[in-house]
């Protein structure tokens, strides 16, 4: 029984690491078949942020049951009941904070003056493509989502 309780946050883990990448060059499948307005211009800056976790709901459910068997151990009558009910509580709130801390990552804000004399700013994940002032990128804008890349 121990045994089950350690796999379930593990594998809520590895579910969460299976979210798509935000970078230049990451699309979903329904991006596929798409047109996209494609703009020149030349990069003026770029700065690192931190993209926000996910929170889908994985995390806070997997701790909430981890939380709930773990409380379940405790006490008898009223106290196992109530023990339960805070385990899967804190356990909730607990796979929460720890979904969203393993599913942060690395962005770039990059801001570009397009050839038309506009200039914008796109926030998207740091997959590795390295931008440098000064370089040409394209811009690719549909459906309301833009990104850059070289």
């Amino acid at each position: 029984m121990h045994k089950r309780i350690l796999i379930l946050p593990l594998f809520a883990l590895a579910l969460t690491g299976c979210v798509g990448g935000l970078g230049g060059g990451d699309y979903e499948r329904s991006e596929t078949r798409r047109a996209y307005e494609v703009k020149m211009g030349v990069v003026e800056s770029v700065r690192s942020v931190n993209l926000e976790g996910t929170q889908s709901g994985v995390g806070m459910a997997t701790g909430a049951v981890v939380g709930g068997v773990v409380g379940s151990e405790v006490g008898e009558g009223k106290g196992k009941t109530l023990a339960t009910v805070i385990g899967a509580v804190a356990g909730g709130i607990a796979g929460a904070a720890a979904e969203k801390g393993v599913t942060k990552k690395p962005g770039l804000e990059i801001t570009v003056r397009l050839d038309s004399g506009r200039t914008l700013a796109v926030v998207q994940e740091d997959t590795g493509e390295r931008f440098n002032v000064g370089d040409r990128v394209r811009v690719l804008e549909s459906g309301g989502q833009t990104r850059v890349t070289h």
